[in-house]
């Protein structure tokens, strides 16, 4: 074998061992959120009497376990659904079984600022022929559609809790500016106009972020956005009658619509936040809100972990499987 050759297998090495390292990125970021939240948590529970935790979580019992997690599924595939109505609406359609694998990845990368992460379904779409520009368009539909799901479920217990108006109506206010800016054909084309015509770098981003803007606006025709509501709406009250379920469970039970109003508003205040899946943000106010209706602080320390294993880190851990299969 001469040096030309060794040379190309050594290249050839190279660039696959970079590849496989891009491979282990997104896990390495699940692995690392896990270890940061696993301390959070940790601390959370040395704080409220870890004994008290531990005996909280043993009364619940593997029955409510499994049906909360049941009912964390159910939320996961109704948004299933809704993205592949947007998918579809966008000329993108994909058979559901590459669909449904590429949707439960992307929960690997849930626990990022804005559930950012969750592009990854993008990429793992775009072999089988779904354009950037329609994935991320129908990624940025899910995000406003469960905003506003999330809104309306903690407008419930608006009259019961004064203090999160101002949070509810600024969540209502940021979905309805940016629907009434993205409806706006005349300021999209003309943004669309300048960036192609400048030679800046950030000129082509631009560009495909108003192709990304122009694939939104179709997933919010008044169907499309009564199908999206309405979906949104029915999964994560899903969760929220999880909440109420595991209250009753943890011998602290509250009514029906002040558990659903607690569990949307500490999503609410975590989605506002923008820290990593709402990370400290959804737990604080959830613990919060509970000690005011007279939990104990360990029932409160208790329901909130729970919940968040049960929906969020459910999610996460589905998304790494799914991931794991991803070639």
């Amino acid at each position: 074998m001469n040096d030309r050759s060794l040379s190309a297998g050594r290249q050839t090495a190279a660039a696959g061992d970079g590849e496989a390292g891009r491979r282990r990125l997104p896990l390495r970021a699940v692995l690392a959120s896990v270890a940061v939240a696993a301390l959070g948590y940790l601390a959370l529970s040395l704080w409220a009497g870890w004994r008290d935790v531990v005996a909280g979580v043993a009364a619940v019992g593997p029955a409510v376990l499994a049906g909360l997690l049941l009912l964390s599924l159910a939320n996961y595939l109704l948004r299933f659904v809704r993205w592949s109505r947007y998918l579809d609406l966008l000329d993108a359609p994909v058979p559901w079984r590459i669909n449904l694998s590429a949707y439960f990845a992307g929960f690997a990368l849930t626990t990022t600022p804005g559930k950012l992460g969750e592009t990854l379904r993008s990429a793992l779409l775009k072999p089988h022929g779904v354009p950037a520009a329609a994935s991320l368009a129908a990624f940025f539909a899910e995000r406003a559609s469960d905003l506003l799901a999330i809104v309306v479920l903690a407008s419930i217990g608006l009259w019961s809790y004064p203090p999160a108006r101002p949070a509810v109506g600024a969540g209502l206010a940021l979905v309805v500016v940016a629907l009434l800016v993205v409806q706006s054909t005349r300021l999209i084309a003309a943004i669309d106009r300048r960036a192609a015509a400048s030679p800046h770098r950030l000129a082509s981003l631009v560009v495909r972020l108003c192709e990304i803007v122009l694939h939104f606006r179709r997933c919010f025709s008044l169907p499309a956005m009564a199908m999206g509501l309405g979906l949104g709406v029915v999964a994560w009250l899903a969760e929220g009658i999880g909440f109420w379920w595991l209250l009753d469970a943890l011998g602290a039970p509250l009514p029906l619509a002040e558990a659903v109003f607690i569990y949307a508003f500490a999503m609410l205040i975590g989605g506002l936040s923008f820290l990593p899946g709402g990370l400290g943000g959804s737990e604080a106010v959830m613990i919060g809100l509970l000690s005011l209706h007279g939990l104990p602080e360990a029932s409160a320390v208790t329901a909130t972990l729970i919940c968040r294993l049960a929906t969020l880190w459910f999610a996460v851990a589905l998304g790494a499987l799914f991931l794991a299969r991803q070639r």
